[in-house]
């Protein structure tokens, strides 16, 4: 009877763990931004950070000159390191091969780190207006300078308005890729809404919809999505800003509505304007633009910030 019990027991306690979801992990507070630096930023606009799995990659986008001394548009960069605790080197322009004499902007990295997309008004017959989200494919992830041609994402993503600012979430959870980004659109509450399109099986992104639980009277921009799916950042100016602000939100499970929408706070955000978060792979670095702090180099510079993960 004992060792019946005892298996008994051990059913129990098996399908308990199995029906009672893994908790959250918990972080502490944000850490006082960090000036990436002066060799990293500029006196022009340095925005839009993407950082690689290893970060060891940054890319960013900037106004500063181009390598030939031309100046115009914005442009895609990246900068590199050794080791985590290594200087950032002087950056580089990812070349006329993504870039472009028009707007290339925004970065971001897909988890598998084989595409980046990015905003680009660039003058092409596959544009839809206003400025576009497009895609690159590199075959190895360690190559900062083999992306191929950029492809446009198409009308299930874009439209004749603004679309811009890609989150690309891989979803382990059963469902298919999801891209993130802002609009500014018609159909929104606000001057610029959150938006997010599915990766259908053809490769192709399907229409967009409407994320209605971030999306404000006012501009939301930019989010960028955890890769488990369960944080989200972005910019926006809505009530309880100064200027612009960064805010999260969180939820329970892949499945759920995005909830406790919160102000980063006065210890990241400034009264200069704050935009473009991207959080890190390790889910405890966040790096973003931010104009006319104390510490900057030009109109707006980049910067991290960092937090501690509490276990429950």
């Amino acid at each position: 009877m004992a060792s019946l019990r005892n298996v008994l027991t051990a059913v129990v306690l098996v399908a308990l763990l199995i029906s009672s979801p893994t908790a959250a992990p918990k972080y502490s507070d944000w850490s006082a931004p960090e000036n990436l630096g002066a060799v990293v930023n500029s006196s022009f606009n340095d925005q839009g950070p993407a950082i690689s799995k290893d970060g060891l990659s940054l890319y960013f986008s900037s106004g500063r000159p181009r390598p030939d001394g031309s100046s115009g548009g914005s442009d895609i960069w990246v900068t590199q390191r050794l080791s985590l605790e290594a200087p950032w080197g002087p950056p580089v322009n990812l070349g006329g091969v993504v870039n472009t004499a028009d707007d290339d902007s925004i970065p971001a990295l897909s988890r598998d780190e084989h595409w980046l997309f990015f905003n680009s008004n660039r003058n092409s017959n596959t544009s839809f207006g206003g400025t576009d989200i497009w895609a690159s494919y590199r075959q190895h992830t360690h190559d900062d300078f083999g992306w191929q041609t950029p492809t446009n994402l198409g009308a299930g993503v874009n439209s004749p308005f603004n679309d811009q600012g890609a989150g690309y979430f891989d979803n382990d959870e059963g469902g298919a890729p999801l891209l993130f980004f802002g609009s500014d659109r018609p159909g929104g509450p606000g001057s610029n809404d959150i938006y997010v399109s599915e990766l259908l099986p053809n490769g192709s992104f399907g229409p967009a919809s409407l994320v209605a639980d971030l999306s404000s009277a006012s501009g939301d921009f930019r989010p960028s999505v955890r890769f488990d799916g369960l944080e989200v950042f972005f910019f926006s100016n809505r009530p309880g800003s100064l200027g612009f602000d960064l805010w999260t939100a969180t939820r329970e499970t892949v499945f759920d509505f995005w909830s406790s929408i919160e102000n980063l706070g006065p210890v990241v955000n400034s009264s200069g304007g704050d935009i473009h978060p991207y959080i890190a792979p390790d889910r405890r670095t966040l790096y973003f633009a931010s104009a006319n702090r104390l510490d900057g180099f030009g109109m707006q510079d980049l910067y991290v910030t960092t937090r501690t993960r509490q276990h429950p």
